[in-house]
């Protein structure tokens, strides 16, 4: 029985990938038909750059995560995301040690190519940078390396 986009939610935040505790990551919100996912981060202080700020990589994978997790809750299945391409453009800096909240768009689910965006914004509602990327879809038949995050 295929879950609901709150029970979906619920099982992503308990299950998520590693990274997860480093990024400070928590998914707000899921809407599985729109393949779009509203998400919040608050990274740890050792990803910050030498000017105090959220270090670009650490954005890029923010952003990373929140367009992979729209594509996979777009698919309604257990799936893998693996990028093949990505572009991140920076428009203002990530202030570190307060919120951050990203959301994941899946434009396009093919059976080979999926095509993502997402955008990073701070609690004004600031856009703070924008991804567009591609990945390819792949069926997992286990459960892969989730971390229960109880």
């Amino acid at each position: 029985m295929p879950l609901n986009d709150d029970d979906l939610k619920a099982r992503m935040n308990r299950f998520a990938p590693p990274t997860a505790e480093i990024l400070g990551q928590e998914i707000l919100e899921i809407d599985s038909e729109a393949g779009r996912v509203k998400m919040k981060f608050q990274p740890i202080a050792a990803c910050r750059n030498p000017m105090g700020n959220v270090q670009g990589g650490i954005i890029v994978a923010m952003l990373d995560d929140a367009a992979a997790f729209a594509a996979i809750i777009k698919s309604g299945k257990r799936i893998g995301i693996p990028t093949i391409e990505l572009k991140t453009s920076f428009f203002a800096p990530a202030k570190a040690g307060v919120p951050l909240f990203a959301e994941g768009r899946c434009l396009k689910l093919g059976r080979r190519v999926a095509y993502m965006e997402a955008d990073l914004f701070d609690e004004a509602g600031t856009l703070l940078a924008r991804l567009t990327t591609s990945a390819i879809p792949v069926e997992m038949p286990e459960p892969g390396h989730l971390v229960d995050r109880k």
